[in-house]
């Protein structure tokens, strides 16, 4: 057996060449045969009894196949990983013309895409925005108007009054068929609300989108379901059809809303009620600020680090590996996409290899463990009750096959890169009010 390799260092592409003679294959055949006819069943002869030629004369050419296809996969394999080669995806088998029934020696090729070697900035190169989010008192009302909605009383009474809510059906005035549900607040309307208000089932509003909400495609958005750029796009006149109208009396504020919102004696006044309220919003934006710092810090490094992509091996592989589920086409249309995951990916490979990023199995259970006690509002577990969910969690993690162990795997993993990235990026809060921050990472 002979291979070779001859790299295409400007396109980043490699052709594979695994050359074999006769005596490469021919005792792992032979062998293959004679256990064949072993259990070979051929009619006018015992089992184990029918003649190797015959065999061969029958089987030869399958097993023959059968066995250069394992062959070639075990050498190819071999000679990537002794040489270190790094590949994009797996080699593409070229396609040949083989006569199993005539040639001794074959030649098989195999395309190969090389990642290439690259450099990531060195620390303090890159600067990037987190956004310190403030809560204003817009954002506050909101939230407690969410909270009564949710624990107050909701009737449904005949005829609207400023306040209420309601239920139907929203489409464009010119557009066919029902439109979409939406949950329609009078008390968000700026413009004129009388329109809305004394109706009941069964009515049509007909009205300028825009008009009513003060072309605030934000609030548009917020209850029609519409995305700020369709929102702020919704012009002329909608067509609403009422259903019914929601009415909901505001919660007491008393012991029992504040154990209902969050959880038995976390808070015992409204003072504290309406601390923890901001509290959480406060961590909530918190939180989505931390994950729109990691994009931007994964989308500066994939826009800044340079890396060579083989594109051409690239958008072959992409339709032979999803085939029969992206064309060419679709590979082209969204290439831009797929490049940005590649280089992704490599960098993030890069990050673990230098630094050596290992994920432990008691970091993976545990942190399933979190999230087990979490949906049961415990996060405060007793020591013996945890190690009692041992179990449970390890049977989550082995399900589909470990797919929920892998998912896990990655997502901390993940974790781990971003927080070593983090700290060799400059990181600049920018304060921004909580309208701002959703207007940014609508």
């Amino acid at each position: 057996m002979n291979i070779t390799l001859d790299k295409n260092d400007e396109q980043l592409t490699g052709l594979l060449t695994v050359h074999l003679t006769e005596a490469d294959y021919a005792p792992t055949v032979d062998k293959q045969i004679k256990e064949y006819t072993k259990r070979a069943q051929v009619k006018g002869f015992r089992p184990g009894m029918v003649p190797v030629g015959m065999v061969r004369k029958m089987y030869g050419k399958g097993i023959l196949a059968e066995e250069i296809n394992k062959m070639l996969g075990k050498a190819v394999d071999s000679y990537i990983k002794e040489n270190n080669i790094k590949l994009l995806g797996e080699p593409l088998p070229v396609q040949s013309n083989v006569d199993f029934d005539t040639d001794k020696d074959f030649d098989f090729q195999f395309e190969l895409g090389l990642l290439p070697d690259f450099e990531l900035p060195a620390e303090g190169k890159l600067n990037v925005e987190r956004h310190q989010v403030t809560i204003d008192e817009e954002t506050l009302t909101q939230t407690n108007e969410q909270i009564a909605r949710q624990y107050g009383e909701t009737t449904n009474p005949e005829v609207s009054e400023a306040g209420d809510y309601l239920f139907g059906k929203l489409k464009k005035a010119d557009e066919e068929g029902e439109g979409r549900t939406v949950l329609l607040p009078i008390s968000k309307v700026t413009g004129d609300a009388t329109q809305f208000v004394g109706k009941k089932g069964g009515d049509s509003i007909t009205f300028d989108l825009q008009a009513a909400f003060g072309n605030d495609a934000a609030s548009i958005s917020n209850f029609s379901g519409l995305s700020k750029e369709e929102a702020a796009a919704a012009t002329g006149d909608y067509v609403f059809n009422v259903e019914k109208v929601n009415r909901t009396a505001a919660p007491e504020m008393n012991q029992e809303l504040f154990d209902k919102v969050f959880g038995p004696e976390a808070v015992a006044s409204q003072e504290e009620f309406d601390a923890k309220v901001r509290e959480t919003i406060q961590s909530n934006y918190d939180r989505e600020s931390d994950g729109a710092l990691n994009n931007s810090i994964v989308e500066q490094l994939v826009n800044n680090v340079d890396i060579k992509v083989p594109t051409e091996f690239f958008k072959k592989w992409l339709v032979r590996a999803n085939e029969g589920k992206l064309t060419p086409e679709k590979v082209e249309e969204h290439y831009s996409d797929y490049e940005k995951e590649l280089k992704w990916s490599m960098i993030r490979n890069k990050v673990v290899e230098d630094a050596g990023l290992k994920v432990s199995n008691d970091e993976i259970v545990d942190r399933t463990l979190d999230k087990i006690m979490g949906q049961f509002n415990m996060p405060n577990m007793p020591d013996e009750m945890r190690e009692s969910m041992r179990s449970y969690a390890d049977s989550f993690l082995k399900q589909d096959n470990g797919k929920n162990y892998v998912s896990e795997y990655e997502a901390i993993l993940a974790e781990k890169v971003l927080e070593n990235l983090r700290g060799k990026v400059v990181v600049t809060d920018k304060p921004v009010t909580a309208e701002e921050f959703r207007t940014l990472h609508s």
